[in-house]
């Protein structure tokens, strides 16, 4: 069975932009102090009534028509997400009658930023096994929509915005997704999360007060553990295949915070240079942010033939996850 290689990328990002003197004037805090500690400079805020689904679909149909791929052709839509339309159905449901993709079956995956390195490695197994000829894996969160606009740690990271990928049968041997390496350690839980608004904590007055329904984050323990973790995660993938750091043409990373990406790529001795970086123009897209990020770097000519590349991210759970492409 022939690797599963990446045929089409797409990505959108609202209108809106949103910047850190826009912050200034709602939160207490400053442009200088979120450059500094973040590497931001602005994010995208979706429309009134753009949901999860819409923004999907517009960066579906540009890896789609890269791909040279009808909608009709698709075998599987996975959507990487943690902001649905709606608790039910899934945003992929609505996202494949959308695109008419009529054969597709099609499911969410919820690994909050780590979702679409996630949703690529589910797509990659169930072509491994020949349950499905062409995948379209996408990354989409709206995450304006749930942060606590008073809270400054918070509400200064993240931005809306969307990034997919289609899937073939690699038609060159050695090309396409070498492996895909996904962890969880579910005891950090409450570093990262929505404490309120599930089955746990229904929504009550009271709740939507103290805010319990918006993000929550421990910034201290999450720098750590995604320095730590990424860091290991992306040794073992390059180990697995032989290779070594120098080998790497490109790292297509989760966009969270420049300190953690420098910080990571020190350790594992890949220079920054290689590592595509647009956080400076749409914060932390959560599961959008590879995709994006990988979209960028192909429309802008840099990928080769032949080239690697080392996706990470990594997400509230925890969970993060690698992935080692030949392109």
């Amino acid at each position: 069975m022939p690797l599963a290689q990446i045929i089409g990328t797409g990505s959108y990002a609202p209108a809106q932009v949103l910047t850190n003197r826009d912050l200034e004037k709602i939160v207490d805090t400053s442009d200088a102090w979120i450059t500094e500690r973040t590497g931001i400079r602005e994010r995208r805020k979706a429309a009134p009534g753009e949901a999860t689904s819409d923004m999907a679909v517009a960066a579906a149909r540009k890896a789609l028509e890269m791909a040279g791929t009808r909608p009709e052709e698709l075998d599987l839509i996975v959507v990487g997400t943690i902001t649905p339309d709606m608790p039910m159905p899934s945003c992929a449901v609505l996202v494949q009658a959308k695109l008419g993709a009529k054969k597709a079956f099609a499911f969410d995956v919820a690994a909050a930023c780590a979702g679409s390195v996630y949703a690529l490695s589910v797509a990659d197994q169930f072509m491994r096994t020949g349950q499905a000829k062409r995948a379209l894996v996408i990354g989409a969160d709206l995450f304006t929509s749930v942060l606590n606009w008073k809270d400054r740690n918070t509400c200064v990271l993240f931005g809306d915005g969307a990034g997919a990928m289609v899937l073939a049968p690699a038609e060159e041997e050695g090309r396409g997704i070498l492996s895909t390496r996904l962890r969880t350690d579910g005891t950090l839980a409450d570093i990262l999360t929505i404490p309120a608004g599930g089955s746990k904590e229904p929504l009550t007055e009271e709740i939507l007060r103290e805010q319990r329904h918006k993000v929550s984050m421990n910034g201290r323990e999450v720098f750590k553990t995604a320095v730590r973790e990424l860091t290991a995660i992306t040794h073992e993938a390059l180990q697995a295949h032989g290779l070594k750091p120098n080998q790497v043409d490109h790292v297509i990373a989760h966009q969270a915070n420049l300190r953690i990406l420098e910080a990571v790529l020190q350790r594992v001795e890949i220079p920054i240079e290689k590592c595509w970086i647009n956080l400076d123009k749409y914060g932390n897209t959560s599961a959008a942010s590879v995709p994006i990020a990988l979209d960028e770097v192909n429309r802008a000519g840099k990928l080769k033939r032949g080239d690697l590349i080392a996706m990470m991210a990594v997400g509230a759970g925890m969970t993060w996850g690698s992935a080692v492409v030949r392109w």
